[in-house]
Formats: C-alpha cells, structure tokens, sequence
C-alpha cells in the first residue's frame, strides 16, 4: 500500500498537478460524462472600454450549458494591468460554480506584464486551476486530471504555453511555438501516466493558443471531413517543432483546441486526432464573421470519445459531432 501511495504521489509531482487547498478537483459525473466549455481570443480592455461585450457572451453561454470546467485559450485580457479584468472574469465562473484554467495567447504579454507576472496573478485566483510547472519554456503548462469513479485519472488535460512571437528573429519570423522543454515535458508525463495505468494510455485533450502547422495540412488533406468554418489562412509559427508528432508518439491526445484564428472554427482528424479550433468569444464587427460563442466539448469515461459542438451567443448550436465516429468514411 505504502508503494502505491508512493507512486501516485510521484506521479502528481511529476505532472505538476497536485492541487492546492481551496481548489477544485474534477471528476466525471455518476452518468460516465463530463461537459468541458472552451472560450477563446476575448480581447478584453476594460481600460480601453474595447471588447466589454465578452462578459455577456461568457456568462449567456455559461447559463445555457453549465459545463463542469472552462478552459480559455489565449488572447483573454490584452491590457497592461489585467489584475481587475481577471477579477471580473473570476466572479462570472464563480457565480456559475465552475473552476476555469487558462493558457496564454500571443498579446497577453504585448503590455507590460511578463508572462510569468499573469501567471502568478491567475493561479492566486481560488477559482483558476493553473498550476505552472515552471522550469521549462511558457509559464502556462500543467495538467488538469479528471477522475473516474475509483478516484484514479480518468481523462489528461494538457494545458501548454504556445508562447507569442519567434525567439529566433531575424531568421525566423513570425509566431510563437511549443518548444523542446516542453515537448519533453509533455513526452515524460504521458510515458508515466502510462506506466501507472497499466500500460494503458489514457484518453487526454491538448488545449494550446496557436495552431500547429499540422491544422493547415489537415484541412487541405484529400477526401478528409471538415465541419465548420475555414475563412482565413490558419496563423501557425513558420517551423515545426515537433509537437504533433511527440502526440502521435505518446499516444494519448486525441483532439487538440486552440483559438487565435478568428475566422475558423473547424474541426477535422489528421492522423487520428482531431484537430480543433475553439468558436471566437468576443462578438466581431462585419455580419458574415462567425458569431461570437464557444465550443462545448463532453468527455465520456473510459472511451476514446467525445460530443463537440459550438454554442453561440444567440443560442444556437452549431456543428454538433461526435469524435471520432463522424469523420470516418
């Protein structure tokens, strides 16, 4: 018994993922579902006055699907002190009784605050489930683990920091990319969670701002399904560092999300995993621009499965399906 104990301790510090005092600890529902809600790319500035209708989409779309957790990916508060804004959000999930995590876009730290301050600042926050394992590239990588019914982890969130702009200039330009620290980071924990679960790899989502280079490829793949939107050129860094191809290796992931990309909201499987685009969640200016929202996405315990849809703000459901039944021919 001491063993065993021994081995699940490691295991949480190895994740980085003990929870501290106060902070919720998720688990699948006794139906064998949990419901998870993902907003993206708010853009809030309430210095500015810029994007304040974010808060009605966020709270319209928490009140008609009560999902057991939010992830934000990225782009959230975009103004040099986001301390009050974060508050603000903060009481929207508290109200709602929901714990909510969140990983870092391109312009959160475009503003004055380092991307280790926000970090500190969001995980001081009860309800914020972050828990930055520090030590490797980003300060927005953690694990979110969500228990089945025996107390044991049921279903991996792989929260990562895609960081902002290249660290390479002048020889590489452009965004930001999920680099080897983390790649390796990411590789350890998955080999362990493995080897705890009897060598079964256990179902896990990978929830990140930027797009892998892979989106691009996945969607002009031949005879491959799409359902949603593809209206502008997905902005992913100009190198790949890899980071698809460590998922394919580890085995786990098995849908990526991640926003930056206003105008799409497809979701399509390249070699077995679904690669997502959450729904933007601040309300866009010209009417053929999607409508603000956010995607749901319910997990099934024990299954290699999930429902995936997009709520608007107006109410609708748009692009309800079930990975990975719906995209195969």
């Amino acid at each position: 018994m001491k063993k065993i104990l021994l081995s699940l301790f490691l295991l949480l510090l190895l994740a980085g993922n003990v929870f501290s005092e106060g902070k919720a600890t998720l688990r699948f529902h006794q139906n064998g579902e949990f419901k998870l809600l993902q907003f993206t790319d708010t853009h809030i500035n309430t210095a500015a006055k810029s994007n304040l209708s974010s808060f009605e989409v966020i709270k319209t779309v928490l009140a008609i699907e009560k999902p057991d957790l939010v992830i934000l990916t990225g782009d959230i508060i975009t103004q040099e002190a986001p301390t009050n804004d974060y508050h603000l959000l903060s009481k929207i999930f508290d109200a709602a009784k929901v714990p909510w995590a969140v990983v870092f876009g391109n312009h959160e730290s475009e503003r004055g605050i380092s991307r280790k301050q926000l970090s500190t600042l969001v995980e001081e926050i009860p309800g914020c489930l972050n828990a930055d394992v520090g030590e490797i590239t980003g300060n927005s990588n953690f694990i979110l683990q969500i228990l089945d019914e025996n107390n044991k982890p049921g279903t991996l969130l792989y929260c990562l920091d895609s960081n902002s702009y290249s660290n390479l200039k002048p020889n590489v330009e452009g965004y930001g990319w999920i680099n080897t620290s983390q790649i390796n980071w990411y590789l350890r924990n998955s080999r362990a969670f493995t080897r705890e679960n009897m060598g079964r790899v256990l179902p896990a989502l990978a929830f990140f701002h930027i797009p892998l280079p892979e989106y691009s490829q996945a969607f002009k793949q031949k005879n491959g399904m799409v359902l949603g939107v593809r209206n502008e050129d997905e902005c992913s860094p100009e190198i790949n560092s890899g980071m698809f191809a460590a998922m394919l290796e580890g085995g786990d992931v098995m849908g990526c999300f991640v926003g930056h990309d206003h105008l799409n909201d497809y979701i399509t499987s390249f070699h077995g995993v679904a690669l997502t685009y959450g729904r933007v969640s601040k309300i866009m200016k010209d009417p053929e621009d999607p409508k603000a929202g956010g995607r749901v996405i319910v997990l099934k315990n024990g299954k290699r499965e999930f429902e995936t849809w997009i709520r608007q703000f107006d109410g609708k459901k748009v692009f309800p399906c079930t990975f990975p039944t719906s995209f195969i021919h």
